[in-house]
C-alpha cells in the first residue's frame, strides 16, 4: 500500500519506518524543511534504538521517503496517518491547533476517495470533528478511522512490530478492511471498535500505568515510615496474576511526553463532561509531590546545599531515549541551581538537549565516573543500564560518600560494606 504520514516527529517517524519494513511504500511528510533535509541526508533528529539502522535500510530500498510537501504525494495514498503532537495547555486540555491545521490542509488537496486515520494521542470526539473539518473542504467520498500509538521511547520498533493489540476505530466497513490488511502481517489481537472507544483506550490504558506508578510510590512512602522494604512488598503483590509486575517499580514518579500529559488530559475531559474523576487526580498529586519528597531527602543528608557540588545521574525521563521532556531530573537541578548547588550532570545520550535547557548553569561531564568525582553526593535519577552495572569499588573521589537513589537500583547493604551512605525510596 501508499502510506503517508504527516509529521516526523516520534511517533510518525517510527510508524512510518517500521511500515515501510512491513512492505509498504511510505513517504513521512513534514513542514519542517530542515528536518526533512536531515532525514533525506541519512541523519536523525533524536534517538531511538535501531531506528537509525532500519530508516537507512528502508531509503536504500525505496520503500521510504521524506517530503515536506503533502500535495505533492497525497494523490497517490491509500491511507493517510496523522501523527502530529498533542501538546497539554496549561489546564491539561490537549492542544488540537496541529491535528485540525491537517484535517484542513487534507480536505483542500484531496481528490480521490482514502482513509485518513489519527495516530496523534486526542481526546474523544477529536475524529469526529476531523470529518467535519475536511468535509467543509472536499464533498467526495473519504473514511476516517483512529489507530492510537502504543510506542514505549526506547523499545518503539519492538512495540510496533510486536504490539500487545492493534486498535482500529472506525463506523466505515471499507476502512476496517483496508487497516486490517495494512496490518495483516502483525500477529496480535486487533480490537475493532467504534471512534469514540478507540480514543479512549489510548487515554485510558496510559492512565492506569501512571496510576499503578503513582500507587506503589505511595505504598513507598508508608513502607518508610513502618519499616517495610517496598521491594519486597511490590514482588509479593506483583505475583499476584490479577496485579502483575509491571509498573510497580518505586521511584520518584513518571515524566516524559506521554503519561503527564496524558492524565491530564483524560482528568481534564472527565471534568469537561461533568464527572470529577477524582482517581486520576490523586494520580497526578502523588506524581508531582514525589519528587519533591526526594528533594527534602536531598536537603536532610546535605544541609544547606549552597555550594554543595552534586552529581546527577540521568538526565532523560527515562533511559534509551534523549528526551527530557517533563523529566524529573529538570524539575530537581532547577531547583538545586536556585538553591546555590553546584551541579554535574551526566546521561549517555540526553546531554545536548538538557544543555539548550540549562545552558552554562551546570557542568556536563563526560562520563558517569567523572560526574561524581569530588562531588558531595550523587543522585540517580534515570535508570539506564550503565548506572546499574557501575563499579562502586572503585570510587573512592567524592568529598561525602552520599548516594540517594530515586530509582531504587542498589542495595542499601551492598554499598554500606564499601562505605556509602544510600538512601533509596521505600
Amino acid at each position: 500500500m501508499n502510506i503517508v504520514c504527516i509529521g516526523a516527529g516520534y511517533v510518525g517517524l517510527v510508524s512510518g519506518t517500521c511500515l515501510a519494513e512491513l512492505g509498504h511504500n511510505v513517504t513521512c511528510v513534514d513542514n519542517d524543511e530542515e528536518k526533512i533535509k536531515l532525514l533525506n541526508s541519512g541523519q536523525v533528529p533524536f534517538f531511538e534504538p535501531g531506528l537509525s539502522d532500519l530508516i537507512t535500510k528502508n531509503q536504500q530500498s525505496g520503500s521510504l521517503k521524506f517530503a515536506s510537501s503533502l500535495s505533492d504525494i497525497i494523490k497517490n495514498a491509500d491511507i493517510v496517518f496523522i501523527c502530529v503532537g498533542t501538546p497539554p495547555r496549561e489546564n491539561g486540555q490537549a492542544d488540537l491547533g496541529f491535528v485540525f491545521q491537517v484535517a484542513e490542509d487534507i480536505g483542500k488537496i484531496l481528490d480521490k476517495h482514502i482513509v485518513v486515520v489519527t495516530k496523534s494521542t486526542v481526546p474523544v470526539g477529536t475524529n469526529q470533528k476531523i470529518k467535519k473539518i475536511i468535509k467543509k473542504n472536499y464533498q467526495g467520498n473519504f473514511d476516517v478511522a483512529s489507530c492510537p500509538e502504543f510506542l514505549r521511547e526506547g523499545s518503539a520498533i519492538n512495540d510496533f512490530m510486536n504490539p500487545d493489540r492493534i486498535v482500529i476505530g472506525t463506523e466505515a466497513a471499507g476502512a476496517k478492511r483496508l487497516l486490517l490488511q495494512l496490518y495483516e502481517k502483525i500477529d496480535c489481537p486487533k480490537v475493532l471498535c467504534n471512534l469514540e472507544t478507540a480514543e479512549m483506550i489510548k487515554y485510558a490504558a496510559n492512565a492506569f500505568l501512571a496510576t499503578k506508578i503513582s500507587f506503589i510510590n505511595e505504598i513507598a512512602n508508608v513502607c518508610e515510615n513502618v519499616g517495610a522494604d517496598v521491594e519486597q512488598v511490590a514482588e509479593g503483590m506483583g505475583l499476584d496474576k490479577r496485579i502483575g509486575k509491571a509498573f510497580l517499580r518505586a521511584g520518584i514518579g513518571y515524566g516524559g511526553s506521554c503519561f503527564p500529559k496524558d492524565v491530564r488530559a483524560l482528568h481534564h475531559i472527565a471534568g469537561q463532561n461533568g464527572y470529577p474523576f477524582q482517581l486520576l487526580r490523586a494520580v497526578i498529586e502523588v506524581n508531582n509531590q514525589q519528587r519533591w519528597l526526594f528533594y527534602k531527602k536531598i536537603k536532610e543528608a546535605l544541609g544547606c546545599l549552597e555550594n554543595k557540588t552534586i552529581a546527577v545521574w540521568g538526565l532523560s525521563f527515562k533511559p534509551d531515549t534523549d528526551d527530557v521532556r517533563e523529566s524529573i531530573s529538570i524539575d530537581l537541578i532547577e531547583k538545586l541551581v536556585e538553591d546555590g548547588a553546584i551541579v554535574k550532570a551526566y546521561d549517555p545520550q540526553a546531554m545536548k538537549n538538557t544543555q539548550k535547557i540549562f545552558g552554562d548553569k551546570i557542568q556536563y561531564c563526560f562520563s558517569a565516573e567523572y560526574a561524581i568525582e569530588n562531588a558531595d553526593c550523587l543522585l540517580i535519577v534515570t535508570e539506564w543500564d550503565e548506572f546499574m552495572n557501575f563499579d562502586f569499588s572503585a570510587v573512592f573521589k567524592m568529598k561525602q560518600k552520599i548516594i540517594l537513589d530515586g530509582r531504587n537500583l542498589f542495595r542499601k547493604e551492598e554499598l554500606a560494606i564499601k562505605g556509602f551512605k544510600y538512601i533509596a525510596i521505600g
